[in-house]
């Protein structure tokens, strides 16, 4: 997960190693790229408004680079404008929740229906 918020991070680390996931999280776009890359992971949680780098460079970084760009990307932001959701897709996103219309049962079950499909 890459999310600047303490608290947010902590409601889906214990919700996530609860359910059986492993859970890596970075706090800024530049941290969350670093680990991306040598982590690897399986899936990424990815805020938009971060600090040091946007969630929207972030995501382009990683869809740009072949090594990580097979890792679905879930966008969770509070941003809700179709225009953010459209850029967030076209650089490659494949799902975009807003923080404020999803329950984090409805974040697992995303996770859980991408990494089955």
């Amino acid at each position: 997960m890459i999310e600047d918020d303490i608290f947010l991070r902590k409601l889906y680390r214990d919700q996530l190693v609860s359910a059986g996931y492993d859970f890596v999280e970075a706090t800024n776009g530049k941290e969350g790229v670093g680990k991306v890359l040598v982590e690897k992971p399986d899936m990424i949680l990815l805020d938009l408004m971060l600090p040091l780098m946007n969630g929207f460079d972030v995501l382009a970084e990683i869809k740009n680079n072949p090594i990580t760009k097979h890792i679905p990307v879930i966008v969770l932001s509070n941003l809700s404008q179709d225009t953010d959701k459209e850029a967030a897709r076209d650089l490659g996103a494949d799902a975009y929740l807003v923080k404020s219309e999803v329950s984090m049962s409805d974040v697992v079950g995303k996770i859980e229906s991408l990494m089955n499909a």
